[in-house]
């Protein structure tokens, strides 16, 4: 957009969300590890499209397995970790609202915090792949959640703005030969860390000094000229009296 012709400026009054502290932080999901056959009813593999008791042993024949761990919705549909809702991060309420905590800066000043309770979680499935990368297994979604505390500058009638930056989610699967020398499901650990931006905000109105603006000029535009293929005069000859 250009400035107005007339280039003078206003006082105007503009409601816009007012940032009153800012943080970034990895958070941590605490492991969460599967183990032994009970395990494998609760993650209710499907490979092939049929239930799976043993991956490890179904699969034995499949050459080396691996395994990924891939972020869904609840219906386990894959989702983009850094979209918007794809992991729901929200305030968590507290009885009686946000307490105040005086902080000691390394210069002795002392500063009057609240304590600001965060909540992420979300869901994943784990996909089982043979030796040549073609899945095989399917895990029913699984849920994580995480609770964290800040110490925020966060007043009445401020709001949290919470954004997942990165998402990282690792997971192993370790298969073991029983007494027979058979493999058999031993364990599966999933680990999931992400970045997040915590911001505390607020709908504030500002007085400030500005220009309006106007809608620019539409650049003018021609079609360019038709363009067509050249003949091929060796199959094609002109007639000479043309």
């Amino acid at each position: 957009m250009f400035k107005s012709k007339k280039d003078e400026k206003e006082t105007l009054c503009i409601k816009v969300p007012k940032v009153y502290d800012w943080v970034t932080r990895q958070a941590d999901v605490p492991l969460q590890s599967f183990t032994g056959p009970g395990a494998l009813k609760t993650l209710k593999f499907k490979c092939n499209g049929y239930d799976c008791v043993d991956p490890c042993a179904e699969l034995a024949e499949m050459g080396k397995l691996s395994i990924e761990c891939i972020l869904t919705d609840a219906h386990g549909n894959p989702v983009n970790p850094l979209a918007p809702g794809a992991i729901i991060c929200k305030e968590i309420t507290q009885p009686h609202g946000r307490q105040d905590v005086n902080i000691t800066l390394p210069d002795g000043e002392v500063l009057t915090l609240q304590r600001v309770k965060v909540l992420k979680k979300g869901y994943y499935i784990l996909q089982i792949r043979n030796a040549s990368g073609t899945v095989v297994c399917t895990s029913a979604p699984q849920s994580f959640a995480v609770a964290e505390k800040f110490f925020l500058c966060a007043p009445e009638g401020t709001f949290l703005q919470c954004e997942i930056t990165d998402f990282e989610c690792d997971v192993n699967l370790i298969c073991e030969e029983d007494e027979e020398g058979d493999p058999t499901f031993q364990q599966i650990d999933v680990s999931i860390n992400m970045c997040q931006n915590i911001q505390m905000e607020a709908i504030v109105k500002l007085e400030i000094e500005a220009e309006f603006c106007q809608p620019r000029s539409e650049v003018p535009f021609t079609c360019p000229p038709l363009q067509f293929p050249p003949q091929c005069p060796e199959i094609f000859p002109v007639p000479d009296d043309y």
